[in-house]
């Protein structure tokens, strides 16, 4: 079975520059992670299933408009999960609504958390690096226009990649 996830991916030189960040921080799984705010989680496809997904994206991209997004600053889902992440000061209810119309039909999931767009830059991490990360980016800025969004297939040895681009057009 597939693993899937769905995600706005973030544009250079930003991209590189928080994904490096992860992974001097000593998060091994960064490399294998393209830095992204999630719409979709990690979720189990069933074989055959992956063309009723890629038409349900498509779908949704061609009735949602482009998007700007302005990331600054950090937070953190701590005590609750032990995550510290770049915030959405700008897009928050653009992505919501993005990921409310992926999160539909064939990919129905349910979330173990309220959805809360992010950009994670440290997970799992003992509580002086998640404490570093959240001090070391805390002036982070930077702002994108959203004018898609990308299908990722799990792979062990890889990691996530991305299989398809879903271009915004409504």
């Amino acid at each position: 079975m597939p693993t899937i996830g769905v995600a706005v991916a973030i544009p250079e030189p930003w991209a590189s520059e928080l994904q490096d960040y992860r992974t001097a921080l000593g998060d091994t799984t960064a490399t294998m992670i393209p830095t992204h705010i999630t719409l979709v989680p990690p979720t189990e496809l069933a074989e055959g299933d992956l063309a009723a997904v890629e038409e349900h994206l498509d779908a949704v991209a061609a009735a949602r408009p482009t998007f700007l997004v302005h990331l600054r600053g950090t937070g953190t889902f701590r005590p609750v999960s032990p995550v510290v992440f770049v915030s959405l000061a700008e897009g928050i209810s653009s992505c919501e609504q993005l990921a409310d119309g992926v999160r539909r039909g064939p990919l129905a999931v349910d979330l173990e958390y309220p959805y809360h767009p992010h950009v994670t830059i440290a997970h799992h991490l003992d509580d002086e690096r998640l404490d570093r990360a959240f001090d070391d980016l805390a002036d982070f800025e930077c702002e994108f226009l959203v004018e898609g969004f990308h299908l990722y297939m799990h792979d062990e040895a890889t990691g996530w990649r991305p299989s398809r681009e879903f271009t915004l057009r409504g």
